[in-house]
């Protein structure tokens, strides 16, 4: 008996953008490039934010008699935040190292074809009419705002 997917808000978001990111990249080389692009922007972004909240402890401890300005973040925070940060990004570098290898992999154009056909299978369109006529004969309820035009 297979297990029900979970149906909080959390996890059916995560379900929507998976079967986004499935049907808009469904080649084995769009996948390679979604995933190692969104690998580089977390990981500049972690780095940026690494580098900022650097800066902004040094500053701190540089001026310490100059307390004027309002702090919205503790020093701890900040201290604490730097910690995990460089975790982050230490594991975003494994991953990048990982990824490597995966570029390294090529298939060929029937293959790609496969990918498509299953992408297809795994994520099918929620918007295409026949899908919405079935999810609502499934579940009786109205997916379709327009209901009245469906016989």
């Amino acid at each position: 008996m297979a297990e029900e997917p979970c149906q909080c808000s959390d996890c059916q978001r995560f379900y929507k953008e998976h079967d986004r990111l499935i049907r808009e990249f469904p080649t084995f080389k769009q996948q390679q490039e979604l995933n190692w692009a969104s690998i580089q922007s977390f990981r500049t972004l972690c780095t940026k934010v690494t580098d900022d909240l650097q800066r902004e402890l040094s500053e701190r401890e540089s001026n310490e008699d100059k307390s004027s300005k309002e702090k919205h973040i503790s020093d701890t925070e900040i201290t604490e935040a730097l910690d995990e940060l460089e975790s982050v990004n230490a594991y975003l570098y494994s991953i990048e190292a990982l990824m490597e290898r995966i570029f390294d992999t090529k298939i060929s154009n029937n293959i790609e074809s496969k990918f498509k056909e299953i992408a297809n299978e795994l994520a099918p369109d929620p918007l295409n009419m026949d899908r919405l006529i079935l999810n609502r004969l499934f579940h009786q309820t109205p997916d379709s705002p327009d209901q009245k035009n469906i016989s």
